[in-house]
């Protein structure tokens, strides 16, 4: 055999071993890449059950926490039914009319704090809530239980509707309700609550009556009544601003409230204040005063 078909021979060989070489490279590099594959394949699927495990749980612990809700709000309306009650039957026994009627007054005003809490208590799967809706509902029990059945339209309801965070609704709801029973209380005649919404300041709930007037330099910060203090730390939570003047034809008092359109974090829950307080802006001169 010549040199030339020798050399033709051993490259011939040297094509195989390096195709040989190659096929075997491929194939581990392959086989490689699927146990990379299935590795990887089988971490996603152990990390997959983990989530679905902790997704099991996390549904587990907020159905649990529902339910301890509920059944915490069930004991708090409970609550406020029987202190009323203890309350009312407290007045009867009371030794002077001025303790008596003291002791009806907190009987109401216990009462009414539970029915709020309670037509709140219907929203609570729900983010959003009609203003005007609620305001007529909350006001139909308040008159029921302030004013004689036989009195027609003591309590009015204007205004357009107004979508609100049920959150912020809650505060508004105590706030319309101090106001009612303070007008209640002081005044005769009709008591209007009007919801708008005003270019200047945005949506404003106001509750005004055809009472006596408001004398000039009235000043709700300096009033040592529970209901108005109730009233100024209900707005300081929303980030409000309230107003007071003489209602409709320079009669009776007007006590608007200017409120923002979204909540706050101060009302996640009635009775919590904000991290820092606010300073009270100063008192005007004659019929309103304003909180920053």
């Amino acid at each position: 055999m010549s040199n030339s078909q020798d050399k033709s021979a051993g490259a011939g060989a040297d094509n195989v071993a390096c195709r040989a070489t190659s096929e075997w490279i491929a194939r581990r590099a392959a086989e490689s890449q699927q146990k990379r594959v299935a590795a990887i394949a089988s971490e996603l699927k152990d990390a997959l059950a983990r989530e679905a495990a902790l997704l099991r749980e996390r549904d587990e612990l907020v159905r649990r926490q529902e339910m301890l809700t509920q059944e915490f709000e069930h004991r708090l309306v409970n609550g406020l039914q029987m202190v009323g009650s203890l309350l009312s039957l407290q007045s009867q026994e009371a030794e002077s009319p001025e303790a008596a009627a003291q002791l009806r007054i907190a009987s109401q005003r216990v009462a009414a704090f539970g029915r709020v809490h309670r037509r709140l208590h219907l929203l609570d799967h729900r983010e959003t809530v009609g203003l005007r809706q609620y305001i007529e509902q909350l006001c139909e029990d308040l008159s029921g239980l302030l004013f004689d059945q036989n009195v027609a339209d003591r309590v009015v309801v204007e205004g357009a509707e107004i979508e609100i965070p049920t959150k912020l609704g809650r505060p508004l709801g105590f706030i319309v309700n101090e106001l009612i029973t303070n007008a209640a209380k002081h005044a005769t005649g009709k008591i209007t609550v009007r919801v708008e919404t005003t270019p200047e300041l945005g949506p404003c709930l106001s509750v005004s009556n055809d009472g006596p007037a408001l004398p000039d330099g009235f000043d709700p910060g300096g009033n040592r009544g529970l209901g108005l203090k109730v009233i100024l730390s209900l707005v300081r939570e929303i980030d409000g601003r309230l107003e007071v003047g003489r209602g409709p034809r320079q009669q009776g008092a007007c006590f608007k409230v200017f409120f923002p359109r979204r909540a706050s974090s101060a009302t996640d829950g009635l009775g919590e204040r904000h991290a820092h307080r606010r300073n009270e802006a100063p008192i005007g001169q004659a019929t309103h005063t304003e909180l920053a």
